[in-house]
């Protein structure tokens, strides 16, 4: 390999340093300094900087990073195996406990970006909720009275809440996936 093969590798291995030290420094805390994720890589800030002009820019990437991750665990789930009803349950609990481990760097991300944009990173997801709240009303499983972009939507909205409701110390941490599976379940089942 030449030199400049070396450079490129050495670029992608900081890279993804850099990367993982975000997706863990704000994951503790949404305020982290460039500063402090450049040392958790073992970069020099003139390397992260190099990579990353700004903060928002390193924020994406540490937000795809992030969803991709959520995505992998959602695909672990079989979320087409049984019926839809339990299907859901289990990506609401696979769900809050991926929520719940960025629920920072969320904070972090709707600091800085808008509330379409944050949406937008969870395209992925929500793709994956689409797909089963569909295929719920098609068993007669889930409600067809309201349209599955709102059932979707309600889903996304309520992680979310119960985010924010742990956040503050109005909901206990142990107790935020029953509620949200409660309240996803409850909204989402077919009536009668």
């Amino acid at each position: 390999m030449g030199g400049d093969g070396r450079r490129r590798a050495d670029a992608e291995r900081n890279i993804e340093a850099i990367v993982d030290a975000a997706v863990g420094c704000f994951s503790e805390a949404p305020d982290a300094s460039m500063t402090a994720i450049a040392k958790a890589a073992g970069v020099s800030r003139v390397t992260l900087y190099a990579h990353f002009p700004s903060r928002e820019d390193l924020l994406a990437r540490a937000l795809d990073r992030a969803v991709s991750g959520a995505a992998e665990v959602l695909d672990a789930e079989s979320l087409d195996d049984g019926p839809a009803a339990e299907a859901l349950s289990r990506l609401v609990r696979s769900g809050w406990r991926v929520l719940a481990g960025y629920r920072n760097l969320m904070t972090a991300a709707t600091a800085v970006l808008t509330p379409r944009q944050v949406r937008a990173y969870h395209k992925v997801v929500l793709q994956r909720v689409e797909k089963l709240i569909a295929r719920g009303c098609e068993e007669g499983a889930f409600r067809s009275d309201l349209p599955q972009k709102w059932l979707v939507s309600v889903f996304y909205s309520v992680l979310h809440l119960a985010a924010d409701e742990v956040a503050a110390g109005r909901l206990k941490q142990k107790e935020a996936a029953d509620v949200v599976e409660a309240t996803v379940l409850s909204t989402v089942r077919a009536p009668g």
